[in-house]
């Protein structure tokens, strides 16, 4: 019906038009939702499919994280629905991971946790992640390091130093996801911190920190609470004392 397209046409123009006057600012996460869902199928209603998507995740930031096959799941959203929400789910994390790049490390540390938030918040297996630095504490790279089972990473000292050197890195933060959102660290995180800065140690290499990421905003700082400074004086007074 000619009468029912132009009623469409219109609403999605003045949401478009909304958007451009002030951002998201004034949008409901039914029309933010609504809106991208168009750009997938821009000749079909996406309002009930919008409301279908938020009802069922429980939320617009649950709709980004879900899987291809949980989207495929709710009635109205279609395979061009689903690339435009993953795609840009993948977008939003290339572009915190570039403004990372050539940054101090430690001016950007919200910009780092919102990075790690990012990758690793709503993971169902623990993955280990590196930043390497450079001499003035600036971002070189940030890669995967490990990935394991829901409570353990597959970490190797060896493979993270021969990639720092690939770099040329001079600084390391390390970072990992518990998916049970404690962020205590286990007696097995403490232990892998521990070889981790011994390894960097032999190379001269500094650990700046390293991170376990929970949910929501929390997260926890072996740097904080004293233990990087603990490892590197057991390090230290061991190689001191011998001979």
């Amino acid at each position: 019906m000619p009468g029912a397209t132009d009623a469409k046409s219109g609403h999605r123009q003045r949401l478009k038009d909304k958007f451009l006057a002030d951002g998201l600012s004034k949008f409901t996460h039914e029309e933010i939702v609504e809106l991208l869902l168009a750009f997938g199928t821009p000749r079909k209603d996406t309002k009930l499919a919008a409301r279908a998507l938020l009802q069922k995740m429980g939320s617009i930031r649950a709709v980004f994280e879900a899987s291809p096959l949980e989207l495929a799941t709710v009635e109205g959203v279609g395979r061009s629905n689903i690339v435009a929400i993953k795609f840009i789910d993948a977008v939003a994390g290339q572009y915190l991971e570039q403004r990372l790049l050539g940054h101090d490390y430690l001016l950007s540390s919200k910009k780092v946790f919102q990075y790690l938030r990012h990758h690793m918040e709503n993971l169902g297996k623990e993955v280990f992640k590196v930043i390497y630095l450079d001499s003035a504490g600036g971002v070189l790279a940030l890669e995967d390091g490990g990935r394991g089972t829901v409570d353990t990473a597959d970490v190797h000292p060896r493979e993270v130093i021969e990639r720092a050197l690939a770099h040329r890195a001079v600084g390391l933060v390390f970072a990992h996801n518990h998916p049970s959102g404690r962020i205590e660290p286990s007696p097995a995180d403490y232990r892998m911190t521990r070889r981790l800065i011994h390894a960097a140690y032999l190379v001269e290499m500094k650990v700046y920190d390293h991170l376990i990421v929970g949910k929501g905003e929390d997260y926890y700082s072996f740097r904080d609470h004293g233990h990087l400074a603990r490892f590197e004086y057991e390090i230290n007074h061991f190689y001191n004392t011998r001979g």
